[in-house]
């Protein structure tokens, strides 16, 4: 049976805040694909974040982790809310997303960040400086910082110690390293791998083994960057860059950053891979002030769909396909608030720019 033929499987998770809303407009199109016969492809759902713990006691239930094994990908909405703020640490939401990047093995997130020029003049920075952006940031995702041991808050001699541990091994850096080599085959050969070697020895190895994965591939230029200088030349010439490469915290504030050239944090979808399953979710969060009130921004759950279409289920057709239709409706000059601007001719909901999207690739 051809690949494209056989039946895949995903896990839809929701989540809390604005996550069911974003939700709703990916379901649409997701019928709509496999109505028209473009793939054979089930789903279905389950809990994660503050939802899973209301229910269950458990913000990442087992159950949830069986449906993951068992998909070729998994699309995460959000997670998280102030109601769960005084829960202990290891039930809070937050904790699901670290849960499930272990259990699915997924090391390396790729966040893209590509200007579309309908968007120019939502960024805060001038249009000669962003127009025509296409970079994207690799970001190992299970080591470093966020996982090292010890950590924790110790008291000694009554005074309270917050301890946490930077730590990588050489074959993590490898590993993330290739992902961020082969990527840039496919892309302008260029890679930024992001440390501070200057002062931390986590840093130092990760760009001695920089430098020795390199010759592994002679036709990629590698320049190496402190991460200080690196959010700088950021929001100063963010042409400059194709690939950026980076630890966990590192890559968790550059990312971000790099987000907020597009326009709005809104637009901005990842993709976690490297295990068998991938994790594709926006990087915006649960948004809980304007949770309910039909205003968040779906493009970034839409183009986090296209995403795990391209890297999982290997459709680059599809992925192609709902980008376009993202585009075309920006073009229309339709709007969610938080990137209206100039060019803007109508501003709509999450409900109506969901809408638009899906009209747009129905007629495509």
């Amino acid at each position: 049976m051809n690949s494209k033929d056989r039946k895949k499987k995903i896990l839809l998770l929701p989540g809390d805040g604005i996550g069911p809303e974003v939700f709703a407009p990916v379901m649409k199109i997701l019928e709509h694909i496999v109505k028209t016969g473009q793939i054979a492809l089930e789903w279905e759902e389950g809990l994660i974040g503050g939802i899973a713990t209301d229910r269950t006691g458990y913000p990442l239930p087992p159950e949830t982790l069986e449906k993951a094994d068992r998909s070729d990908a998994v699309l995460l909405g959000a997670v998280g809310g102030p109601k769960y703020d005084t829960l202990p640490y290891d039930k809070r939401p937050e904790r699901a997303l670290l849960g499930i990047r272990e259990h699915l093995g997924v090391f390396a997130n790729l966040r893209p960040a590509r200007l579309f020029p309908e968007l120019a003049a939502s960024s805060t920075l001038k249009p000669e400086v962003i127009s025509d952006l296409d970079l994207i940031v690799v970001r190992e995702l299970t080591g470093g910082i966020y996982f090292g041991k010890p950590r924790g808050i110790f008291e000694e001699s009554g005074v309270r110690r917050g301890v946490n541990t930077e730590t990588y091994t050489e074959p993590e850096i490898v590993r993330i390293l290739r992902v961020a080599f082969d990527l840039a085959r496919k892309r302008r050969k260029r890679v930024t791998s992001v440390d501070k070697a200057n002062v931390l020895e986590s840093s130092a190895l990760w760009r001695e083994v920089a430098v020795s994965v390199h010759k592994d591939y002679p036709d990629v230029e590698l320049s190496h960057m402190y991460v200080d200088n690196a959010a700088m030349q950021l929001v100063r010439n963010p042409k400059q860059f194709d690939v950026l490469v980076t630890g966990n915290l590192f890559g968790d504030i550059l990312s971000d950053e790099a987000a907020q050239l597009t326009g709005s944090i809104g637009m901005l979808a990842s993709a976690s891979i490297g295990g068998k399953t991938g994790l594709y979710e926006p990087i915006h969060g649960s948004a809980p002030d304007i949770a309910g009130k039909d205003m968040a921004n779906p493009l970034a759950m839409i183009l986090s769909l296209a995403l795990l279409f391209r890297y999982s289920l290997d459709r680059e057709d599809l992925a192609e396909n709902i980008e376009s239709a993202a585009r075309t409706v920006l073009k229309d000059g339709v709007r969610t608030v938080d990137i209206q601007g100039k060019g803007t001719k109508k501003i709509v909901g999450t409900r109506e720019m969901g809408e638009r999207v899906f009209s747009a690739l129905s007629k495509s």
